[in-house]
């Protein structure tokens, strides 16, 4: 029987389609050891002709490949890591593709789309007015009754996982996880431009949850994931537990619970689980926080340089604001900041389930604000929000943007393994560099002319911007770059990486002799900063550097630890290890006094640099806890913080009200008492 279609078919037809495919049988099956191949003849009928489809092959290297994938996103890593060893992944010709956060998943419901295709192709009254669901492991039975709860969810729950401290968590994948066949169907319509995507929307009603919503950092997600992810596709190393902290770290918060705090004196160690948003102390006013509220989890917010009422952020949904904070009241005032209006949303900026936004940094000038997303179109728009020019020169995610010094120059480093070097005033790409094999995750500049990228090939390239190819090479790591910092004198780089390392190189002298080839000299000096035991995702300089000392460096990592070193001598100076998940955000105060982290366990801590000790710490909330981004204002006398919550907010500190930086007597007092204790709530 033919199916008489004139322009596009309308759902009749796709189940009529659907029918006729599912009473052909398969061709053959075949199997010689890992290779599993099923063929099928698809007989498509229009109007007097007769086309026979292509066999559809699925073999064993792609599913443990999607398998493995699924493995990492759910945090399974030791059955991650078995199966990589297990089914020799790293020979596979699929192990190097990028596979996109929730592949397994979206592959999954497309087959249940064709399972109720193929129940319900029939169209009669019993299929068209069913109620009953659809599951991959249960057969579908029509029912025109609505299936009970019983049915639905699996009676005993989700499992409840309890830390040492007491602490509950939810399981990584919950038993009673269902994806309805039409949040199925919205998944396998969604758009892909591309590279892997991210979810740009809020999927509330399908109930799949993470390990340890907060413990990777993975901005990206095809499928509708509630809980936090990751900021970069990433292959990290799997025989390392993403959520546990080092023994040294428990035992220092068991000897801090011993201490009096300087402001309450109580013993008790807060509970993240039931602890409300809000200051570690009961001294602190909360009022000293101003939150924002956004639609989605913020995954960037970026101060403006030169006007410091100015605040950028961006989100899941790939929703870029523009905030206008009032001044803040004067030091010694009694009064608190005041929220400012509605924000204004940039131009064209993505709103599509690809649109998660990466990147946010604006000009010298604080003029222009380069825009780096998954829909890999670099955007740049100016101050008042406006487009000031957009461009889809890569082929994949865009993971950092980077103007020059002066301005005059913008890097953009994408997933696709370039770093374009954009012409700013001209609107126009002035050089595309193919250097890397693998993802470029990271660039910076290192003077007017000079800049570095850093990739996922575990390479760190030198360039310049009137050369084609690379002037040096930079090898030593084991695992993927994942940053690269310069100091403030441009003369040595910072890099660190999943290896679990971090790096000093010198880059102070670039020109290499005549008679030697690209890449590291044997005078070059590099300093090797070893002690994470797990991947390390930050680094920055410290601004303060008093003469006759050496520059000191922090290194912030996924073993929920944050470090100060001796850069010049690899010497580390102390170990943080209050954060109970993997430390994301680092960055020090504009004077180099201060140290501020943030967690997936929700907590921002400031530390002080060369004392070493926390002088005050605020907790995000106990649901969606992660604090992606900090950066640190110190402009016209105004001194803020902003942070990127996941619990859909921006928070801005204001932390000129907080007594304790202002009161000379209790920080000395605290650091006799070696540091700043969190209270019960």
């Amino acid at each position: 029987m033919a199916v008489m279609s004139t322009g596009h078919p309308d759902r009749s037809d796709l189940l009529w389609e659907g029918a006729k495919l599912s009473q052909t049988p398969p061709l053959g099956d075949s199997r010689d050891g890992s290779l599993f191949q099923y063929a099928s003849t698809k007989a498509r009928t229009s109007v007097g002709s007769t086309m026979t489809a292509a066999p559809i092959v699925i073999t064993a290297d792609e599913i443990n490949c999607l398998i493995y994938s699924y493995f990492q996103d759910a945090g399974f890593n030791h059955s991650a890591f078995a199966l990589r060893n297990e089914g020799r992944l790293q020979n596979s010709p699929y192990f190097a593709k990028h596979i996109q956060r929730g592949e397994l998943i979206e592959l999954l419901s497309k087959a249940l789309l064709y399972l109720e295709v193929e129940s319900h192709w029939r169209g009669d009254e019993l299929t068209t007015n069913c109620k009953s669901g659809f599951s991959l492991l249960e057969p579908h039975v029509c029912s025109t009754e609505p299936p009970s709860a019983k049915t639905i969810l699996n009676s005993e729950g989700p499992m409840d996982i309890h830390d040492t401290n007491g602490t509950s968590m939810s399981g990584a994948v919950s038993s009673s996880s269902t994806i309805s066949t039409s949040q199925a169907q919205a998944t396998s319509q969604a758009s892909r431009n591309g590279a892997p995507a991210l979810d740009g929307g809020q999927r509330q009603s399908q109930s799949i949850t993470s390990a340890g919503d907060s413990s990777s950092k993975r901005k990206m997600s095809p499928v509708p994931i509630e809980g936090h992810v990751e900021k970069r596709a990433r292959r990290a190393s799997v025989d390392m537990d993403v959520d546990n902290v080092s023994e040294s770290g428990r035992s220092k918060t068991e000897q801090d619970a011993s201490l009096y705090d300087q402001y309450g004196g109580t013993k008790a160690v807060a509970k993240p689980s039931v602890r409300p948003q809000g200051p570690g102390d009961t001294r602190t006013d909360p009022r000293v926080m101003l939150l924002l509220d956004q639609k989605t989890e913020v995954f960037v917010c970026a101060w403006n340089p030169t006007s410091h009422h100015l605040l950028a952020s961006g989100s899941k949904d790939g929703v870029v604001n523009l905030w206008n904070l009032p001044d803040p009241p004067p030091v010694g005032s009694d009064s608190f900041a005041e929220a400012p209006g509605e924000p204004v949303p940039m131009d064209n900026v993505s709103r599509t389930v690809q649109g998660d936004l990466t990147s946010l940094d604006w000009n010298p000038q604080g003029t222009l604000l380069a825009i780096g997303s998954y829909d890999c179109i670099l955007r740049v728009c100016t101050s008042s929000g406006s487009i000031y020019f957009s461009h889809p020169q890569h082929q994949g995610p865009i993971f950092a943007t980077r103007f020059s010094k002066n301005g005059a120059w913008l890097l953009s480093a994408s997933l696709d393994g370039t770093t374009c070097l954009w012409d700013v005033k001209e609107k126009r790409l002035h050089k595309q560099y193919r250097c890397h094999k693998d993802c470029c995750l990271d660039v910076e500049w290192l003077n007017e002319t000079t800049f570095a990228s850093a990739g996922a090939d575990m390479r760190i390239y030198i360039m310049r911007v009137d050369e084609d190819e690379p002037i040096k090479s930079l090898t030593g790591h084991k695992d993927e770059v994942n940053q690269i910092r310069v100091n403030p004198s441009g003369t040595r780089l910072a890099s660190c990486s999943d290896d679990g390392t971090a790096y000093v190189w010198k880059v102070d002298n670039l020109s290499p002799p005549a008679d030697t080839i690209p890449g590291l000299s044997a005078s070059d000096h590099v300093v090797v900063l070893k002690g994470h035991s797990h991947s390390v995702s930050t680094v920055g300089w410290c601004v303060d550097h008093p003469a006759g000392t050496n520059e000191l460096l922090a290194t912030s990592s996924f073993d929920g630890t944050a470090r100060i070193w001796d850069s010049v001598t690899g010497q580390c100076l102390h170990v943080f290890q209050d954060h109970r998940r993997p430390v994301y955000s680092l960055t020090f105060s504009p004077d180099g006094k201060y140290l501020a982290t943030g967690s997936g366990d929700g907590w921002l801590h400031i530390y002080h640099t060369r004392m070493h000790f926390r002088v005050w710490s605020w907790f995000a909330g106990s649901d969606k806890p992660g604090v992606f981004e900090i950066d640190w204002q110190n402009l016209d006398g105004v001194n803020r913080i902003a942070m990127a919550l996941e619990c859909r907010q921006v928070a801005v500190l204001d932390v000129n009200k907080l007594p304790i930086l202002q009161s000379p007597v209790l920080l000395n007092g605290m650091q006799q008492q070696a540091t700043a204790r969190i209270e019960p709530a």
